[in-house]
């Protein structure tokens, strides 16, 4: 089955360029739409009925745009509204939730820890999730303040280290073995979570495991570019594109557009 359609993504901001770069990876010869909502970033702080609003908004975009799949390359707009937009539209709909089932399966101490925003982690797909692992100590952490940091440009900033000091800390001294990053923000600082956790923790997410349900079902029933050139990539911003411009390393065309 062929289908040269766009594969569709959004994200409450830049975040979710870390799930595109993944999909890029194991889809090259894709054509993809990014969508970053930073107006309205971040999710996290929003009632579900603004998230769910919010993401109506941004698969309407997406589709006017022919986008053959979307993935909801955030982590608050899956947990909060995922179920709605597979209730409303056709097209299919891939999520991104936080990866506790790899931690908690390979976890040798039965502790690890998350890192999500509010709106994760206070949704109830997040609490069905959690609930299955009841023999694993889960350490939750709103990271209050992060997505907006990130989605200044201010990654590498002071304020950022002490954010992360004050909310992993606590973390350490809980014996965590795996750390759980739940927004897709938060790959963005892996270099600096790495200075501040011992080796012997690892960091995951949630990015590698969305590319390949996404190829699976383009596989199965939407169909595969059969294009044999390298994919194009247009990336929407509604707010300053500067930042996606500096994340993306000026690779790609970024559009400034009010949507």
């Amino acid at each position: 089955m062929t289908n040269n359609n766009p594969i569709g993504l959004f994200d409450s901001g830049i975040g979710g360029t870390s799930i595109w770069k993944e999909i890029y990876d194991v889809l090259p010869n894709e054509d993809t739409i990014y969508l970053a909502d930073s107006k309205n970033a971040p999710y996290g702080q929003k009632s579900k009925e603004e998230i769910i609003q919010l993401s109506i908004k941004n698969t309407e975009f997406l589709l006017n745009q022919n986008a053959k799949i979307i993935v909801v390359a955030c982590n608050t707009a899956t947990t909060n509204a995922i179920k709605e937009l597979r209730a409303k539209y056709d097209v299919p709909f891939i999520g991104i939730e936080p990866a506790i089932k790899p931690a908690a399966l390979n976890s040798e101490k039965h502790i690890i820890g998350i890192l999500a925003t509010q709106g994760t982690l206070n949704s109830e797909l997040f609490h069905q999730t959690a609930e299955k692992y009841q023999n694993t100590k889960i350490i939750e952490q709103i990271g209050h303040g992060l997505v907006g940091l990130i989605e200044n440009g201010e990654i590498n900033s002071p304020e950022m280290n002490h954010l992360l000091h004050t909310y992993l800390e606590p973390m350490i001294e809980a014996n965590i073995d795996y750390l759980v990053l739940g927004c897709s923000h938060y790959p963005y600082l892996i270099p600096q979570i790495k200075k501040i956790l011992p080796n012997h923790i690892k960091i995951i997410d949630s990015g590698e495991a969305v590319a390949r349900q996404t190829k699976k079902v383009l596989i199965e029933s939407v169909g595969l570019s059969d294009k044999s050139k390298k994919g194009k990539a247009l990336f929407y911003s509604n707010s300053n594109p500067k930042v996606l411009d500096d994340i993306l390393q000026n690779k790609y065309e970024v559009i400034r557009k009010d949507f």
